[in-house]
């Protein structure tokens, strides 16, 4: 499957990204602002970098725009419990 062009749009800005399915796009893009929470040493800026990870992610394909609403959980209870600033996506209407 070819790579397209997306569109991530968090509200305050839009990145250009290549990728193949929305899904996919956002999860790839949530998990780069994750590692970065977690690779920060400095407890204010993590409060910071928290308090500034996006609530609702839309992603704009060519012909289709999908948008999430993400879920983010400081110790995760889900599938993996040790797991920090993890998130879950659901897909709004």
């Amino acid at each position: 499957m070819a790579k397209r062009t997306f569109t991530i749009d968090i509200g305050a800005e839009q990145i250009v990204v290549e990728g193949n399915e929305h899904k996919n796009v956002a999860v790839k893009y949530l998990m780069k602002r994750r590692r970065s929470l977690l690779s920060t040493k400095d407890p204010i800026k993590v409060e910071s970098l928290y308090a500034e990870l996006p609530q609702q992610i839309r992603i704009v394909g060519k012909q289709l725009t999908k948008g999430y609403e993400v879920n983010w959980e400081r110790v995760g209870t889900e599938e993996y419990a040790g797991a920090r600033f993890a998130f879950t996506l659901n897909e709004t209407k």
